[in-house]
């Protein structure tokens, strides 16, 4: 399963408001806004982190282990109707991602722990899961959310994203409600996290528009931001 995809560049670089402004403007001007968005060109995001009681995932993001790889459930502005399992792996800048749907009632039967269904699963994704669920010991660890604001560039695939408002909620039952009761991730919740995906090559225009040669690249985890309090 893992070659049957290409690995894609992901960067990220933390950006100040006052940044974020006028690069969205530059932006706006040659890229074209991602289709899902609501009118205000946002979309809303929660993924549920697996971890196990060793925080692996956790402590191969901090120690800066080259070959990696996490699991999540994502859901989008709190519609359970459309609902995916990920499994994200990543090599140094590079990541590649599979994903599976979920209906709701298998979401609710993960997360409580109600797994049995899923080693006849007929899509392979769920198998792993369950099997690494088994010998890993990988549960349910936090529920990270956030605000995005994504655009589009056809040459070499691009995708830039401005992700914003990061809160978190450590795991319970609530994951499963629409009143979560969350808090901020970031000391300083105005700032926006870009983060800059692309295959092959990112167009000298996009580079021109985002200056990323004028930023410092980080390597900023929303998982490990939102693990911050346990």
């Amino acid at each position: 399963m893992e070659q049957s995809k290409p690995y894609r560049h992901e960067l990220k670089f933390a950006v100040p408001y006052a940044d974020y402004v006028a690069m969205r403007k530059r932006l706006q001007k040659i890229m074209t806004v991602d289709p899902h968005v609501s009118p205000s060109g946002t979309y809303h995001i929660r993924s549920v982190y697996f971890d196990n009681s060793e925080d692996k995932a956790l402590k191969e993001k901090l120690d800066g282990v080259e070959h990696r790889e996490k699991f999540r459930i994502r859901y989008y502005n709190d519609d359970l109707s459309f609902i995916t399992l990920e499994k994200k792996m990543k090599i140094g800048n590079l990541c590649l991602k599979y994903d599976a749907r979920l209906t709701e009632e298998e979401f609710r039967r993960i997360v409580s722990g109600d797994l049995a269904f899923m080693k006849d699963s007929p899509q392979e994704l769920v198998k792993e899961l369950y099997a690494k669920m088994n010998y890993q010991g990988l549960r349910p660890r936090v529920l990270v959310s956030y605000l995005r604001e994504p655009y589009v560039y056809p040459a070499g695939n691009v995708r830039v994203t401005f992700d914003s408002q990061i809160r978190t909620s450590l795991f319970s039952r609530a994951f499963l409600t629409k009143q979560i009761s969350d808090v901020s991730a970031t000391d300083t919740p105005q700032d926006m996290i870009l983060e800059v995906k692309y295959d092959a090559f990112l167009p000298e225009i996009i580079q021109d528009m985002i200056q990323v040669n004028g930023m410092r690249q980080q390597a900023f985890s929303k998982y490990g931001a939102c693990r911050r309090f346990g």
